[in-house]
């Protein structure tokens, strides 16, 4: 298989209309122009079902905000709608699914909450639980409340984990019966504003992005008590950089020997390698996004491709990958997509 299809969330603002779908070519090492799949309101996070079927949004209708499914038709990227659910309030910032096409949960970034959702043949039930933090951070500007950035599922799904940028937390909820009861809590380092996590294949690490101090946050991860404990802080941007930069995303390689975390500001992707025995990071190099405000990015279903997104340039941008060294290099671009955040592909 040379051609994979690919999807961008985006902020409807502008000339944006909403979820566009693309082509990487892997022999001609391009991408084809984005088309519109599905035209929504600020449908900025998306996820894809293991079985390429079934596509999630999160979605803002009005002063309502929540989940949109779609039918994916895989030859030519077109999204059928299936259902909507909103509630009243902000729409997420995050949506995630599990293996088997289950269940859903959101991240309300301005509500402070993460939520669940049933799913039956990729339509989404009404919400069946939800969890509202509480508290503040030392960030006067960005941590005056709860702010819920990431909710997704461990490795083995028995656990909802929650990453909460407001109050420097990362929660871990059970998932028995249609509930979310809190089983562990993480107090990260005041200030420094976790936002998305990612978990090592072998299930025993888990790595943090953090917007506001611009690092990764090393985990080791216990399945048994959904506990999680400190192992490393590392910067992902240079020591000299003194302008504003925030994090945003943060990737492994299927391997578990690469992690690609996102600057925005910086404008660059860091590299670092991976120690399997300690979990520990090794910072090896930055690669700039050939733009500006990389929001997120996506490593194509070979690994041997990264796609970036450039939220405020509105551009994608194409990297060959080398799977020996995790070292990217630019094949393009040039790609205009309008006010970008989520890649993924099928």
């Amino acid at each position: 298989m040379t051609k994979f299809r690919g999807y961008v969330g985006t902020y409807t603002k502008g000339d944006s209309k909403g979820i566009y779908t693309f082509t990487l070519d892997t022999e001609k090492k391009e991408l084809s122009t984005p088309t519109l799949a599905a035209e929504l309101e600020n449908p900025t996070y998306l996820t894809v079902t293991a079985d390429s079927q079934t596509l999630y949004a999160v979605v803002k209708e009005s002063e309502f905000g929540g989940v949109s499914s779609y039918r994916i038709t895989k030859e030519n990227g077109e999204l059928t709608p299936l259902n909507t659910e909103v509630s009243p309030g902000s729409s997420p910032c995050h949506v995630s699914v599990n293996r088997n096409n289950e269940k859903v949960l959101t991240a309300y970034y301005h509500r402070g909450t993460a939520e669940l959702y049933k799913t039956d043949g990729g339509k989404v039930d009404p919400a069946s639980a939800f969890v509202q933090h509480t508290g503040s951070g030392p960030n006067v500007e960005r941590q005056e409340k709860p702010h819920v950035h990431f909710s997704g599922f461990t490795p083995d799904e028995k656990y909802a984990v929650v990453v909460d940028l407001g109050i420097d937390k990362i929660v871990t909820y059970s998932l028995e019966g249609d509930s979310l009861d809190m089983k562990q809590s993480l107090s990260v380092k005041p200030g420094c504003g976790p936002r998305h996590i990612a978990f090592h294949p072998n299930g025993k690490f888990a790595y943090v992005m953090t917007e506001l101090s611009n690092e990764v946050i090393v985990l080791s991860y216990n399945s048994e008590d959904a506990k999680f404990t400190e192992l490393q802080y590392i910067s992902a941007i240079p020591a000299d950089f003194t302008e504003n930069s925030q994090g945003s995303a943060i990737h492994l390689s299927s391997d578990g020997r690469f992690i690609y975390a996102g600057n925005r500001g910086h404008n660059s992707i860091a590299l670092f390698s991976v120690n399997n025995e300690t979990g520990k990071l090794t910072f090896i190099e930055h690669t700039s996004t050939e733009g500006n405000w990389p929001r997120d990015f996506v490593l194509d279903p070979t690994e041997k491709f990264l796609v970036a997104s450039n939220e405020q340039s509105g551009n994608l941008v194409l990297y060959t990958r080398d799977e020996k060294s995790g070292k990217l290099t630019l094949e393009q671009s040039n790609v205009v997509v309008p006010y970008p955040v989520c890649v993924k592909f099928l």
